[in-house]
């Protein structure tokens, strides 16, 4: 099926039957992705004196009670209420059902071998997505048939890539985040979903700053509140896995959440190339 789409008075045409899911499977009784040591997300049957919730143990039916913490349990998207007060939801802020979005793929850099900062002291042994390696991902699409301004998603997927991604423990293999300067770029070409296969934009251990995400929805440093200035509007997507069969470049995306009033709800991701 080919749908044409008008985006900023540009008409786009896709294969709605050759969808790219760039999510992570939740899978209960398998190996799942973890972020900061959290228990694992668990399914288990309710059951009561008189009923089971499991039909391999003689119930009617599958009926379950489930366990998990979306920032950490698999590929989430989160609004700006992850950082405020103020109890926002991420349902009220995603807003786009197509958007334009550029995939890179990026080569985290080592702290020791480049300028670029973060709001806490690096070691040596911090990866960093740079400024520098962002800009070098995407002068292949400044040569394309797109503007950056006309992309309101940006995908990065981090180099090596593999699998392993789908389950990986971030405790015992601390993953790359962006730089200051990094994500002031980000904040700079105005885009309003951001989407990355680790699990934070930020440092796993950074005081509690979050100055990453704080950019991002131009919220003040440390503040737990809204200013005229920011962008409640805008979403992060955390740990999805975009396999090395999809190619760098532009596609629509469709991002798909579960209806939670929360400041983070479980999501999948969909790339549909353009034709």
């Amino acid at each position: 099926m080919i749908i044409s789409l008008e985006i900023n008075n540009r008409i786009y045409r896709f294969d709605a039957t050759n969808p790219l899911d760039v999510s992570i499977p939740l899978d209960f009784n398998g190996a799942q992705p973890n972020a900061f040591g959290v228990e694992l997300a668990t399914s288990i049957a309710c059951e009561t004196a008189d009923f089971i919730g499991d039909t391999r143990r003689g119930g009617s039916c599958n009926f379950e009670q489930i366990t998990f913490i979306p920032h950490c349990n698999g590929t989430h998207t989160e609004s700006v209420g992850h950082i405020t007060d103020e109890r926002i939801s991420v349902r009220d802020c995603l807003q786009d059902a197509f958007v334009l979005a550029h995939l890179i793929s990026v080569a985290p850099e080592n702290a020791a071998q480049t300028d670029e900062t973060y709001a806490v002291e690096l070691n040596e042994n911090d990866l960093l997505i740079t400024r520098r390696s962002i800009e070098k991902s995407l002068e292949n699409f400044q040569r394309s048939d797109f503007e950056i301004k006309d992309f309101d998603g940006l995908i990065v997927r981090t180099l090596p890539n593999d699998d392993s991604k789908k389950a990986r423990r971030y405790m015992e293999n601390l993953a790359p985040f962006f730089s200051i300067e990094a994500m002031r770029l980000i904040a700079e070409m105005n885009i309003k979903h951001l989407l990355v296969d680790t699990p934070s934009i930020d440092r796993t251990f950074d005081e509690g700053k979050l100055a990453n995400h704080r950019i991002f929805w131009n919220v003040a440093p440390n503040s737990k509140q809204l200013n005229a200035e920011s962008f409640p509007n805008r979403t992060i997507t955390e740990l999805i896995y975009a396999p090395d069969r999809i190619a760098d470049g532009a596609y629509l995306l469709n991002l798909q959440i579960a209806p939670f009033a929360a400041d983070a709800a479980p999501s999948r991701p969909i790339l549909f190339e353009i034709r």
